[in-house]
């Protein structure tokens, strides 16, 4: 198993991987198979912008060619903002679960972002209740602040969402 950042040629891979996560599990994510499954493979590229000063990244968890987990990264473009990062779209196929891929790509971004000039924190959210997401996140640093209510509706449901941040960079 292997981890790297994906690249715009990795985009046919990557949309199919995250369609089957919104799919399987749309308690998770912020974004539905029909939202995400309508955009252009244009839109999956530019995701993987190969550049250094890309906004965002998403790394790649790979069993020989094939990718079988992902996460991404967003930096904060705005001035008063530039020194957090947002985690985003983490998913990793049921059938290798277990292996320490999450933790490995929670890693890659965590060192990804501490490289970023002025990165200081990254924060995500994940589902209240989703005990062994939120698990991960915090062996890999990461603290809860607070819990959004109604912060997802699904299916006439509301689910709230559990604020969660890690320092990656000394702090004043």
């Amino acid at each position: 198993m292997t981890i790297r950042r994906l690249l715009p040629a990795d985009a046919e891979a990557y949309r199919a991987l995250m369609l089957e996560g919104y799919a399987r599990h749309p308690d998770a994510f912020t974004s539905t198979v029909a939202e995400r499954e309508a955009l252009p493979l244009s839109w999956w590229e530019k995701r993987l912008d190969a550049s250094a000063a890309a906004d965002q990244v998403v790394f790649g968890a790979f069993d020989g060619d094939v990718l079988v987990g992902a996460a991404g990264l967003q930096f904060q473009g705005r001035e008063k903002a530039r020194h957090k990062a947002d985690l985003f779209g983490m998913y990793v196929a049921s059938a290798v679960r277990g292996a320490g891929l999450g933790r490995k790509l929670v890693a890659a971004l965590l060192d990804e972002a501490a490289a970023r000039e002025g990165v200081r924190v990254v924060q995500l959210t994940v589902t209240e209740g989703n005990a062994a997401a939120q698990t991960l996140y915090e062996r890999c640093g990461f603290r809860p602040f607070g819990v959004e209510p109604y912060a997802v509706a699904l299916d006439g449901a509301y689910l709230s969402k559990v604020h969660m941040w890690c320092a990656v960079a000394a702090l004043p």
